[in-house]
This record gives structure tokens, C-alpha cells and sequence, in this order.
């Protein structure tokens, strides 16, 4: 069996697949612990959420979980808390070629995404000559290039960024349109119910959107039912589970099966 290739930040294997239209199948990371990452990294998936928005992180706590997947096939994807471009930078410096926005409602919040992630002049980014993502100064031609293997991805929650989502992918630079589809149903009136039909035609509007600008499209959806649906619309980036999720799921079965 040929071994797979761990993940390399240059040049950005998540970047190139998304631009291939390649099926790229994920799992949320929320428990914020490098022994739990790691293992999640064993496993094989194309790429792994380390999240901020829901979960305890922060950058003390994602270096840690980043040098655990050192190894890994699977590429590293940070949620911030927010759209916010110092903690954009943070995440940089730390190590995070991959982005996944919150919470995007407009084609201009979608360039200060990722105007936060590029330096100047295509973007804002500060400047530290030597810090983590550049392996402390020791990476070649590292200012010249690293604009372009940076990869973002921006979150669709709203009706806000429905209606929006065209105009926010034809935006250069964003690279996904993800559906965040609890968040989405909610602002729709069904919150807890992102199976309900006018929901999930709303998504489906949002992936032809994304189609329509030459964008790929991604969603998360633990259950696998939901999952395969999603795929066969045409979403390519899908989040399938979640650390968390597994952990409580099996642990639950367990003790679940010693009481019977």
C-alpha cells in the first residue's frame, strides 16, 4: 500500500484540490487538545477544522494542535471567532495557511477576509519577519509568495449572506462558499431544523451560486444521510462529523451497553 504524503503548507494541497473540484471530506476538531488532534489525524481525512468560534481555542491552545498534525494527510483549517483581521494575523503568524470566516453577509466583508490574509499591497497583513508560519525566517521567498497559498473560505449563516452569495463568491480571493446550515435555518425560523425544505432550498441555491462564479461549495453535516445528500448537490468540501460527536457517541454506547 503506497503511503500517503503528509500535508505541505507550500504549496497548499487543500487550495489546489478545492480549485479541482476534488471531493475533500473533513471532520470538526472542538475538543482543544493535541493528543485528541493528533489522533484525529491519523485517520486520513483531507482536512480538519481547529475551531475558535464554538469551542476553547485560541492561539496557545492551536500550536499545539498544529505541530500534532505535522504528520498528517490532513490539512489544517482554522475557524476564527470572527472576521476580525488581528486575530486573522495571529492565526497566520501561528502557523494557518487555511481560514474558514464566520458568519459573512456581504461582498465587502468577504475582501476584508481576504485582504486580512495577504500582505501588502494585496492586502493588510502585518509584518514579523520571523514567526512560526515561516519557519522563523529560514523559508525562502516566503514574502514574495505566500499571498497565493493562502486559502479562504467564507461562511454563509444568514439570509444576509443568501442573498449576498453570488456577489460574495465572484470576490477574488475567496476560494469556498461554505453553508453553515444551523445558524442559516435559525435566521430562517427553523431553528434545530435545517432539514426543512424551504432551508435546504435555500442551500441548494447557495452551492449554485458558488457554482456559478466557478466556486466550489462546502457544508457541515454530521449525520451521514445529510452528508451524502449534500455531495450529490454538489457541495465538494464536507464536513462529515466532529470530534466531539464521536467521543460522545461511542462513550455513550459503551456505558449504554454494560447496563443492559
Amino acid at each position: 500500500m503506497t503511503q500517503a504524503t503528509p500535508y505541505q503548507s507550500f504549496p497548499n494541497s487543500l487550495k489546489q484540490g478545492l480549485r479541482a473540484g476534488k471531493k475533500l471530506i473533513g471532520c470538526w476538531s472542538s475538543l482543544s487538545n493535541a493528543i485528541t488532534t493528533e489522533a484525529l489525524g491519523v485517520a486520513g481525512f483531507d482536512w480538519i477544522l481547529l475551531d475558535a468560534e464554538h469551542s476553547p481555542n485560541d492561539v496557545s491552545t492551536f500550536i499545539p494542535q498544529l505541530m500534532a498534525l505535522k504528520d498528517s494527510v490532513s490539512a489544517p483549517v482554522v475557524r476564527p471567532t470572527c472576521n476580525d483581521t488581528v486575530e486573522i494575523k495571529r492565526l497566520l503568524d501561528a502557523g494557518f495557511y487555511n481560514f474558514l470566516i464566520p458568519f459573512v453577509e456581504s461582498a465587502d466583508e468577504a475582501r476584508r477576509a481576504v485582504a486580512a490574509t495577504r500582505y501588502p499591497p494585496q492586502g493588510v497583513r502585518g509584518v514579523s519577519v520571523s514567526q512560526r508560519s515561516n519557519r522563523y525566517g529560514t523559508i525562502p521567498d516566503y514574502f514574495k509568495s505566500v499571498n497565493e497559498h493562502i486559502c479562504v473560505m467564507v461562511q454563509i449563516e444568514s439570509l444576509a449572506g443568501v442573498a449576498a452569495a453570488r456577489e460574495i463568491a465572484a470576490i477574488d480571493g475567496v476560494d469556498c462558499v461554505f453553508v453553515g446550515p444551523s445558524d442559516l435555518a435559525a435566521s430562517m425560523g427553523h431553528l434545530g431544523n435545517a432539514g426543512h425544505p424551504d432551508v435546504q432550498a435555500v442551500i441548494a441555491a447557495v452551492f449554485a451560486d458558488a457554482k456559478a462564479c466557478g466556486k466550489p461549495a462546502g457544508i457541515l453535516a454530521p449525520v451521514e444521510v445529510d452528508a451524502r445528500r449534500y455531495l450529490a448537490m454538489g457541495a465538494t468540501f464536507v464536513g462529515v462529523g466532529s470530534d466531539l460527536g464521536a467521543f460522545r457517541s461511542a462513550t455513550q454506547a459503551l456505558c449504554d451497553r454494560y447496563r443492559n
